[in-house]
């Protein structure tokens, strides 16, 4: 999106959401009754080609043709309503109506949400999804339902795994001592850290020239991130080790969910159920071909790790893990899992 139309945009929302129509503690009353339409506003920091985005334009359609016109939704992309802790916090407060933000930032509300970014947590995308619709992704949705949050599911943001212009990923000694960018998380820089790695936290913006300059010497990303930024570029191996499985929390505003009728309540539930189903599909074929074009388009050389290979490094990973049950309790450990059996 050219930075006009972006302006624009964002202005439209603000004036929109500084007027108060449609937002938790807005004019409208009695969504779902007679009258005019309630519309809620989504919003979101991918762009608009992102899997995120894509199936959310179908949920929106369902949603208004089912409502028969009693609901209306409007989008906004590409952070044009601010990152993912000002949309939680927009949600939170009411100021906003919907949103779509990284679980990593829930831990503001809820220390708990951080397991989610444990290395090797979820043995595939399987698991990882059958953990959020199940009993893993009840009790956090509940450690923040007390802020004004409801969750009514869990897209994927895909398999995070490495890039490196040194050497690929195949055994945990093959990280010790490498440049590794991070984001500013204790849990990553804690990960890198336990396997010997130089952890670096740096902002995604200066990856691309971290990674160019030497700064920086390997970076992980879902791969169809890596490859729609290019960091192939400045890259030799690609190895999929599929460390983290991310996830977007699809978040309402509680009072405003609360003020809707009965028929519209569970039609936003419905339409959010079928909408998480397909943006899932979505995003992992979207990465099967990225890793595919990271190989091909990008000359990568491409290594994939096996199960025996991600086993070997979670068992390195076991300090990190003894003091992260500390924090988060084994309970919820031994929950998650439940779901790799």
């Amino acid at each position: 999106m050219k930075k006009s139309k972006l302006f624009v945009l964002a202005m439209t929302a603000l004036i929109s959401i500084g007027a108060l129509t449609g937002c938790g503690g807005g004019s409208d009353k009695g969504g779902g009754g007679k009258g005019s339409a309630v519309t809620l506003k989504i919003g979101h920091v991918e762009p608009e080609d992102r899997s995120t985005h894509k199936a959310l334009l179908n949920f929106k359609k369902n949603v208004e043709e089912k409502s028969k016109g009693r609901l209306k939704i409007e989008i906004y992309p590409n952070g044009a309503l601010g990152g993912d802790v000002q949309l939680m916090e927009a949600v939170a407060t009411g100021s906003l109506d919907m949103a779509l933000p990284s679980t990593s930032v829930l831990t503001t509300y809820s220390d708990e949400f951080g397991i989610l970014d444990m290395p090797y947590l979820f043995k595939d995308a399987k698991s990882a999804f059958a953990a959020m619709d199940g009993d893993v992704g009840k009790q956090l949705s509940e450690k923040i339902k007390s802020k004004g949050i409801d969750i009514l599911g869990y897209t994927y943001n895909g398999p995070r795994s490495t890039t490196s212009k040194v050497k690929p990923i195949e055994k945990p000694e093959d990280l010790k001592g490498l440049k590794m960018r991070v984001m500013e998380s204790p849990i990553f820089i804690d990960y890198y850290k336990t396997l010997g790695a130089n952890p670096t936290p740096m902002s995604f913006t200066e990856l691309y020239t971290g990674l160019q300059q030497g700064t920086v010497e390997a970076q992980e990303n879902p791969p169809s991130l890596t490859f729609a930024n290019k960091f192939y570029e400045v890259q030799k191996y690609s190895s999929i080790d599929e460390h983290v499985h991310n996830f977007l929390a699809f978040m309402i505003n509680d009072a405003k969910f609360k003020s809707l009728s009965a028929d519209d309540q569970k039609l936003l539930q419905d339409e959010a159920k079928k909408y998480v189903d397909e943006q899932r599909k979505m995003e992992l074929k979207d990465n099967e071909k990225a890793i595919k074009d990271l190989e091909t388009i990008g000359k990568l050389q491409t290594n994939i790790l096996t199960a025996d290979q991600k086993a070997a490094m979670r068992k390195a990973l076991q300090p990190m893990y003894d003091k992260y049950e500390a924090k988060f309790g084994k309970a919820m450990f031994d929950l998650c899992e439940k779901y790799n059996k």
